[in-house]
């Protein structure tokens, strides 16, 4: 068994914990037993990580390619030799599946791989000017970026923090969730021991909004990364827009699944539940609003609850467990508020509804049906284990439901009529979209939203572009 390891921040290479430093308590949402303390940066820390990130920058932007792409890559190997080990540290601290946790160390090789190639095709281009004069168009990395990421994707989320900035030439001070620190730690700890140079990228770990507060106000940072809820996000946004840094957010999601009266139910159903419940439904892009057309409605919503009830949930390091616990105390409350209320206001609970035994943060997968459209939970996202299954008469009702929130961020449709494939394509306000699909992810693929889901992208060319700034040089 992987013994939970030891917890610390690293700035300049170097372990940081002791002293007088205030911590927090790491527990395992599946036993809610204590995995460890964590120490908490104050402000010397903060300082030490701003001036070594500036001093790592301006080594780091001076790179060979050949640099990078060998740091990135030997750190893919490192992360793949290493996958039993982070995937069970991952599923100790926030709950999911280990399954599951093996995937994510596999995200980010293949995420730390695409872009070791990536850095050979960050190319300017050449103006058609007159002779004797030339003009040229390069980029150029941004500068320090400040990365925040929450606790969903312990392994995974970090993975794209550190990766587009390192390959485009970026210093970085991650600040992970403090939910899940052994996990971005072991992230870090690989592309430290591929070579990255100790100044090039810290990781820190303190109270949030104090962290978050005293990194954007430095003018040492030049670019802020931001995965998590659209409230907190747009709070970020007002602190980085004093000093007018760059942004790239990844905020919340409340993602809408259109299923047409011409599919086969049996087999929607059987990809949709997984994806539904996949780490306890605390996924961005989880699909969440289920907008069928009512020749099926009836069938599907019976077999999502079937499906629903089946799922084998408990502690995620065990054999055949399809759901984890949820990360921490706090979901399932939340879960038990938005899912009463919206019974009170007339929905019927198909399944679940309840928590799962006296240990641990378990709910059971859960389903409502004909939810009123003023319900919170159908305004919320409530990024927890609940399908929200309503029957809809035309395409048009099907496609306004779909764009009815400001979120943007995912969204999936099941039609076999490509017509229809192709105006839900047009019509549907999103980042990402998957159609008779939930593939919608992939190292080489941008991942981001749209209105209230945030702007800007990770992973692809478009991860590393957004790391970079554009200069025009024009010589006479």
């Amino acid at each position: 068994m992987t013994a939970y390891p030891s917890l610390h921040m690293i700035i300049d290479g170097e372990a940081v914990t002791g002293g007088d430093r205030r911590t927090q308590t790491i527990v395992n949402p599946a036993t809610g037993e204590t995995l460890g303390e964590l120490p908490l940066a104050d402000t010397a820390d903060l300082d030490r990580a701003l001036e070594t990130a500036q001093r790592g920058f301006q080594r780091w932007r001076n790179s060979t390619p050949q640099e990078r792409a060998a740091v990135l890559s030997g750190a893919a190997r490192l992360l793949m030799e290493r996958q039993e080990t982070l995937a069970r540290i991952a599923t100790m601290e926030q709950g999911k599946t280990l399954a599951e946790s093996r995937i994510e160390v596999m995200m980010v090789a293949g995420l730390f791989n695409f872009y070791a190639g990536e850095v050979f095709r960050l190319y300017g281009r050449a103006l058609v000017r007159p002779a004797g004069t030339r003009s040229t168009v390069t980029y150029e990395p941004v500068g320090p970026v400040a990365a925040f990421s929450p606790w969903n994707f312990p392994l995974g989320n970090p993975g794209r923090k550190l990766g587009a900035p390192i390959a485009a030439g970026c210093s970085v001070i991650m600040k992970s969730a403090e939910e899940t620190p052994a996990s971005v730690l072991g992230v870090l700890q690989c592309l430290l021991d591929a070579g990255l140079p100790s100044d090039v990228a810290q990781a820190v770990f303190g109270v949030p909004d104090e962290v978050s507060r005293y990194l954007l106000a430095s003018p040492v940072i030049r670019k802020l990364s931001f995965t998590g809820s659209t409230v907190v996000g747009k709070h970020l946004a007002k602190l980085a827009a004093d000093d007018l840094k760059r942004t790239t957010m990844e905020l919340g999601g409340h993602g809408p699944v259109l299923v047409f009266n011409d599919v086969d139910v049996d087999r929607v159903l059987d990809v949709m539940v997984g994806h539904k419940y996949r780490n306890a439904g605390q996924v961005c892009v989880s699909p969440t609003r289920f907008i069928v057309q009512e020749d099926v409605y009836e069938t599907f919503r019976d077999g999502f609850a079937e499906r629903a009830k089946a799922l084998r949930v408990g502690n995620g390091l065990e054999d055949g467990i399809q759901m984890g616990p949820m990360a921490n105390a706090r979901r399932p409350d939340a879960m038990e508020r938005l899912i009463g209320s919206a019974v009170d206001a007339g929905a019927t609970l198909n399944a679940g509804g309840e928590r799962i035994g006296n240990q641990g943060f378990f709910y059971a997968p859960s389903v409502l049906s004909e939810v009123p459209l003023d319900a919170e939970i159908m305004n919320e996202e409530p990024f927890g284990p609940v399908a929200l299954i309503n029957p809809y008469r035309t395409a048009d009702e099907m496609i306004a439901e779909a764009n009815r929130l400001p979120y943007g961020l995912a969204a999936y449709s099941w039609t076999n009529d490509v017509k229809m494939q192709r105006r839900i394509a047009r019509e549907v306000e999103t980042g990402m979209l998957g159609i008779n699909s939930v593939a919608i992810g992939g190292a080489d693929s941008p991942f981001g939203g749209v209105k209230w889901s945030g702007h800007g992208h990770e992973d692809g060319p478009e991860g590393v572009q957004a790391c970079l700034v554009t200069k025009a040089v024009h010589e006479g």
